[in-house]
C-alpha cells in the first residue's frame, strides 16, 4: 500500500464524511488507521471564512457591539466615550464580556473536525470547515513541492559553492559551463543553482547571468523592393532549405559581421560551422563588399578551390550591404564556383541562430559601442580561443574545440585546414580560465571582472585581413 493517500482515497473520505461515518469506519474501508484519517482531515480541511489570529477580537457581535465601561476601574483609562472593543489600553474585551461569542465553533475542535454533517450549519453564523478531496490533494502536492524547493545545504556548503561559482560567473562563464567542469565539487545540479540564485542565496543575481535577459520583440518583416530582390533570386531561405535537403552532407557555415562604434573603422567578419559551433573571426579594415571578397579570395587561394568548397559548401548570411554581391563570393577570379551563398529573410536573424548566439559572447567581451580600431590580430585570436572553449548544451557538454577535434579524427576530409584549426591556430583554454567578460571601463557590476589576459590592448601594428591568415591558418600559409 502506498504511504501517501491518493486522490481516489480522498474522494472516499469526503463522501463518507458527508454520510456521517466515523474515522474508524473510513479507515477500515480504506485499510488505513483511524489516526491517519483524522490527521488528513485536520490538516487539509478548508474554512469558508477567515480564522482570527491569536489575540484578535473574534467575537461574533463585534461589528455591532456598542458596549463600554466593562472594565471594573471605569474611567481610569479615559474610556468614558470609547467602545470596549476599541480599548486604548489594548485590553481584550472578550475576556471580561459575558456576551462574547466566538466565530470559531467549539465543535470544530472535536472529531470529525468539519461541518459536513452538522444539523445546525444552515443557521450557524460561525466559521465553517469542510473537507474537499480535490483541494486536499492539491495542498498535499504543494507541501511536497515546497519541501523540496528549499535550500537543503548548510551555510558552510553554500559558502563553498559560492567560492566556486561567483568568480567564474564574474568572468562571464555560464552556469552550464561551470557545472560541467566542477560537477564533483559543487554537488548540485544546474537547475538547483538557478533556483538558489532566484532565492538570492548567493551574491550572484539573475542580472549577472547573460542568458536571463528579455529578448526584443521581433519586428514585422520588411517588404523588399524589386531592385533589392534581384540579388536574392534563387538564394532565399526556401532555396537554402531545398538545397540542404538535396545535399544533406554539405558543410553549412553561417556568416555575419560585427561592428564596433558608429565611427568608421575595423569590422569583424564572423563565420561559424554549424556542425561543431566553431567560430572564425576575421579582422577587416572596413565593412565593405571588397573586404569580404578579399577574405574569400585569400582563403580559396590558400586552401585551393576544391578544399574551400568542401569546407565552406553553403554559406548562410543576412541581407547586409557587404554581402549583396553573391556572385563574387560564390566564384573565384577565374570564374570557378567555390561555394553557394543564401540569404535569410529580412529582419529574421533567428534563421541563422548559431552565429547570432555567438555574437552575444563577443558582445560580452567587447561591449556594444566599443571601437574595434584598437584591436589587432592577436586580440582577435584570443577572443576566438575563449569563445570556442565555452561548453555548450547543444554539443552535449562539449566545447567547439572538442567537436572540431572529433570531426577531424572521424571525417573523411582530414584537411590541412581542420588540422590547423585544432592543433596550431587556436589554443583551447583551461576550463577555469575561460572568460567572456572584459575589464572594460564602461562596464559596471557587482564584481570586478578578472581577465587572465587583456582582450583590449592598444594597437601595436597595422594588420590587414591578410595578416590574420597566418595566425588562423599557419599550416596553410607555409
Amino acid at each position: 500500500m502506498a504511504k501517501q493517500l491518493s486522490l481516489p482515497e480522498r474522494y472516499v473520505i469526503e463522501r463518507m464524511l458527508h454520510q456521517d461515518y466515523s474515522f474508524a469506519s473510513i479507515g477500515r474501508n480504506l485499510d488505513r488507521s483511524a489516526s491517519t484519517i483524522a490527521r488528513e482531515v485536520l490538516h487539509y480541511r478548508c474554512f469558508t471564512s477567515r480564522i482570527p489570529i491569536m489575540g484578535e477580537n473574534d467575537c461574533i457581535n463585534r461589528p455591532s457591539c456598542q458596549r463600554n465601561t466593562l472594565c471594573p476601574e471605569m474611567g481610569v483609562h479615559g474610556c468614558f466615550a470609547s467602545r470596549c472593543k476599541r480599548c486604548p489600553e489594548g485590553i481584550i474585551c472578550t475576556s471580561i464580556c459575558d456576551n462574547y461569542d466566538s466565530f470559531q465553533c467549539d465543535l470544530l475542535d472535536k472529531p470529525p473536525y468539519v461541518c459536513s454533517n452538522c444539523k445546525m450549519q444552515k443557521g450557524c453564523k460561525k466559521n465553517k470547515a469542510y473537507y474537499s478531496a480535490h483541494k486536499a490533494n492539491a495542498a498535499h502536492h504543494k507541501s511536497i513541492k515546497d519541501a523540496h524547493s528549499g535550500v537543503r545545504k548548510t551555510p558552510k556548503e553554500l559558502r563553498e559553492i559560492a567560492e566556486i561559482i561567483e568568480p567564474l560567473i564574474a568572468k562571464g562563464q555560464s552556469l552550464n559551463h561551470i557545472c560541467q567542469t566542477h560537477a564533483d565539487e559543487l554537488g548540485v545540479s544546474e537547475r538547483t543553482l538557478y533556483n538558489y540564485i532566484d532565492k538570492n542565496v548567493f551574491k550572484v543575481r539573475n542580472i549577472d547571468l547573460p542568458k536571463k535577459v528579455v529578448y526584443r520583440e521581433r519586428r514585422p518583416k520588411r517588404v523588399l523592393t524589386k531592385l533589392e530582390y534581384q540579388y536574392r533570386q534563387g538564394r532565399t531561405i526556401e532555396d537554402f532549405n531545398s538545397f540542404v535537403e538535396a545535399n544533406p552532407d554539405v558543410s553549412i557555415v553561417e556568416m555575419d559581421t560585427v561592428k564596433g562604434s558608429r565611427e568608421k573603422g575595423k569590422v569583424f567578419l564572423t563565420m561559424i560551422f554549424r556542425k561543431s559551433s566553431f567560430m572564425l573571426i576575421f579582422l577587416m579594415n572596413d565593412g565593405t563588399q571588397d573586404s569580404v571578397i578579399q577574405v574569400f579570395d585569400t582563403l580559396s587561394n590558400t586552401l585551393g578551390t576544391a578544399l574551400f568548397k568542401r569546407l565552406f559548401g553553403i554559406i548562410l548570411t543576412d541581407n547586409g550591404v557587404e554581402f549583396k554581391n553573391p556572385n563574387a563570393l560564390e566564384h573565384t577570379r577565374p570564374g570557378l564556383i567555390r561555394t553557394h551563398v543564401f540569404f535569410c529573410d529580412p529582419q529574421a536573424s533567428w534563421q541563422k541562430p548559431h552565429v547570432e548566439n555567438n555574437h552575444r559572447l563577443i558582445r560580452r567581451i567587447i561591449p556594444k559601442g566599443t571601437s574595434l580600431n584598437k584591436l589587432n590580430v592577436e586580440d582577435t585570436r584570443l577572443v576566438c580561443c575563449h569563445i570556442n572553449s565555452v561548453i555548450r548544451d547543444n554539443l552535449d557538454g562539449k566545447t567547439p574545440f572538442d567537436c572540431t577535434r572529433s570531426i577531424a579524427s572521424t571525417s573523411k576530409i582530414k584537411s590541412r585546414l581542420t588540422a590547423a584549426l585544432v592543433i596550431n591556430s587556436f589554443e583551447s583554454r583551461p576550463a577555469d580560465l575561460v572568460t567572456t567578460v572584459t575589464d572594460h571601463p564602461e562596464r559596471t557590476g557587482r564584481y570586478h571582472p578578472y581577465v587572465s589576459e587583456s582582450l583590449l590592448r592598444d594597437i601595436r601594428s597595422n594588420h590587414t585581413v591578410l595578416g590574420c591568415l597566418p595566425l588562423l591558418f599557419p599550416q596553410c600559409c607555409r
